[in-house]
């Protein structure tokens, strides 16, 4: 993997909590971790329950802050960036998928869509049609006007996963995304996520009980004990 090719990586990367109640005693859940993510690869990193999974996730997206190590987004150390600044760049850059699709209940899909648009600055003319274009490559044009409520579960996570792609991100991150979904819907989430992948040349990143997701990534890895390890 060429350097000029990464987007994003980490190198040595921890994270330790204290723990509430008990005198001096912490819990380190990642134990030294390097990735490098190149560009339109998708990377999938399955492992159990509290393995640190989500909390690696979180460090890469910018969320959250290593207790040790350096994550850099091409050559920008984010470590030396402030909230602010991180948050601008997650705005601009980076695309979230959680387990719960999060969606405003009383806005439409296409609203929920644009409203990361707007935050940015965009005028709601020029957001409407950008969230109709990624809304129907995800498969639901016939469902713009609906709202969460009158979406089934699938459908709402296809809402949410236009959604994390509606600023055009370079990388998306997905955290437990076929959670919630019966295994049927959860196939056809994992081939849209995989097709995505291939047509907008997007980075992405799943960590997932599901081992299905591994078959289709360009790389997989196991989280255990703190570590990613090559699958």
């Amino acid at each position: 993997m060429e350097p000029n090719h990464m987007i994003l990586h980490c190198t040595d990367i921890h994270k330790t909590y204290a723990l509430e109640g008990k005198s001096a005693s912490r819990l380190e859940v990642l134990r030294g971790i390097d990735l490098q993510i190149a560009e339109g690869e998708l990377i999938a990193i399955v492992g159990a329950s509290g393995s640190g999974k989500s909390t690696l996730l979180h460090i890469l997206g910018g969320l959250d802050r290593p207790t040790q190590g350096k994550v850099f987004w091409k050559e920008r150390d984010l470590s030396q960036q402030n909230d602010e600044t991180l948050a601008s760049l997650r705005g601009s850059h980076v695309g979230f998928v959680f387990q719960f699709h999060h969606l405003l209940p009383e806005f439409t899909a296409m609203e929920n869509v644009m409203i990361p648009l707007m935050i940015r600055g965009g005028r709601p003319q020029d957001a409407g049609p950008t969230a109709k274009d990624v809304l129907a490559s995800v498969g639901l044009s016939a469902r713009l006007d609906h709202r969460p409520g009158e979406l089934s579960g699938g459908e709402q996570q296809r809402v949410a996963v236009a959604r994390a792609l509606a600023n055009n991100p370079s990388i998306v991150f997905a955290d437990e995304p076929t959670g919630n979904l019966d295994s049927a819907t959860s196939q056809q989430l994992y081939e849209l996520i995989l097709n995505l992948n291939r047509t907008r040349k997007q980075s992405f990143v799943i960590v997932t009980h599901n081992e299905s997701f591994t078959a289709g990534a360009h790389r997989s890895f196991r989280m255990e004990d703190g570590k990613l390890v090559p699958r």
